[in-house]
């Protein structure tokens, strides 16, 4: 929808006096001028101004079908008509039961038990607990530690957020401190000049054996790990990281939790990609995002038949795992979920997007040949390009921050939304993006960096 200036300008004033948003920069509040995103069709949004931009984060890593699906639309539309809602604490319905059994039908091995939520952060919070829960139930009160990886990300609610590793995101809140332990950065990138990177991923799989030593093997009930650390720059861990990684955990009797918020439901080819990409059967996978295309909010902690052994039948000791949400299962977010499967099947998407990859990937790389690039990675449908220029500048944070700042605005101004983070761009496109629009949003971004490195060069902080 197109707005005219004065309707528009009292929306956003609206916005900057009433809507407080995620990671709201405090020293700006009701200062701020975003973009509007009013209308999208496929991989394009459209923003207040009628300005058409190419969608390169699929809006939070999620829009796997693109915008304007009318299936998706009108079967949550008729599921709204039908049944709006139900309480999952006292009945069942039929579509989240469908929808369950069609996401274990997808998972690998015995993960069977698919326990619904809002979104990734209560999916994660809810492993978390289950963990707590199943470890009170053993007899091992004290086996609570859950061991994590610096820029990892896991979500914001309580637990999620104590978790997650990302340093400037946890100066102002507090956190579970004393069940948390954090690894060093896993990023192949940041490695020593003379190290190889096998040399590398030997260090980081002794960091985690180390750290359990350390804490005690009797006190570490978990490790948890993206299979992509996506929210800390798309860092993609050396191949055979996880499966060594879950050598170790099965060693000392450490669950393996799989945080697939981002590369379930399609963004790396295939339905999850702890087994089909890295081998591995973790103990429990969360899920969200693109399990409804991001069209309405839902997430999944999906656990193991032996965890769920360990807790139930003759071993439940009468116990509740009193967790759980008002919209757990919500019917509505559920028919949005298995059209997303429907679809998904139909039109063949996680064949296309293994098919384009290779594209994808060649685009990416030839972006580190450009100056101002010091790293451009990824996999799947989902890359970064990180920035470097000037590493000896006394504010080093502020011109990082000013180098994102300015890609992302000139990508905008040619017809490109990234996602930022500081001196990183990513990326990650709905899976239905064609070669054509998957080579105008390289282009677009090849351009961006190009006239940010103009700008640094007037600036004199960068000499390419």
């Amino acid at each position: 929808m197109t707005l005219s200036n004065s309707v528009f300008q009292s929306i956003r004033n609206w916005d900057n006096e009433n809507f407080l948003h995620p990671w709201e920069g405090m020293a700006y509040l009701g200062q701020n001028e975003r973009t509007f995103a009013e209308s999208g069709l496929g991989v394009h949004v459209v923003t207040e101004d009628g300005k058409r931009l190419i969608d390169g984060p699929a809006g939070m890593w999620c829009i796997q079908l693109g915008y304007g699906n009318t299936e998706i639309a009108d079967a949550m539309a008729q599921q709204a008509k039908e049944m709006a809602y139900f309480s999952p604490f006292n009945n069942a319905n039929s579509t989240p039961a469908r929808l369950a059994h069609e996401i274990a039908k997808r998972t690998p091995g015995d993960l069977n038990h698919v326990f619904f939520t809002t979104g990734g952060s209560t999916a994660v919070d809810s492993a978390l607990r289950f963990v707590q829960f199943r470890n009170n139930l053993l007899g091992k009160p004290e086996k609570k530690i859950v061991i994590s990886r610096q820029k990892a990300y896991h979500g914001s609610t309580y637990l999620a957020a104590s978790v997650s590793g990302k340093e400037r995101d946890k100066g102002w809140l507090d956190q579970a401190s004393h069940l948390t332990r954090f690894l060093p950065n896993v990023n192949p990138y940041t490695r020593r000049t003379d190290q190889t990177v096998d040399d590398f991923l030997d260090e980081k799989i002794a960091d985690l054996e180390n750290m359990i030593l350390q804490a005690g093997a009797d006190k570490v009930a978990a490790f948890i790990a993206e299979p992509i650390l996506c929210s800390g720059g798309v860092i993609v861990p050396p191949l055979g990281y996880h499966q060594r990684c879950l050598e170790i955990c099965r060693k000392y009797d450490v669950l393996y939790i799989s945080d697939e918020v981002v590369t379930g439901f399609g963004r790396l080819g295939h339905w999850f990609a702890s087994e089909d990409v890295f081998g591995i059967q973790p103990d429990i996978i969360t899920c969200a995002k693109g399990m409804t295309s991001g069209y309405i909010p839902m997430g999944a902690c999906i656990i193991s038949e032996r965890l769920i052994a360990d807790v139930s039948g003759d071993n439940a000791q009468n116990a509740t795992f009193s967790n759980g949400f008002t919209y757990s299962g919500h019917p509505v977010s559920a028919a949005a979920g298995l059209k997303t499967i429907e679809i998904m099947e139909r039109d063949g998407i996680l064949e296309h997007v293994r098919a384009i990859t290779p594209l994808f990937e060649e685009r990416l790389q030839a972006l580190a040949d450009l100056p101002l690039v010091g790293d451009a990675r990824g996999m799947g449908l989902v890359g970064c390009v990180e920035c470097v220029a000037d590493t000896e500048a006394d504010n080093l944070l502020d011109l990082d921050k000013s180098v994102g700042a300015m890609i992302d605005h000139h990508c905008q101004e040619n017809g490109l939304i990234l996602r930022p983070i500081i001196n990183m761009c990513v990326f990650s496109p709905p899976l239905i993006i064609t070669e054509g629009e998957l080579n105008e949003m390289f282009d677009i971004l090849e351009k961006g960096i190009r006239l940010a490195t103009d700008d640094l060069t007037r600036q004199g902080v960068f000499n390419a």
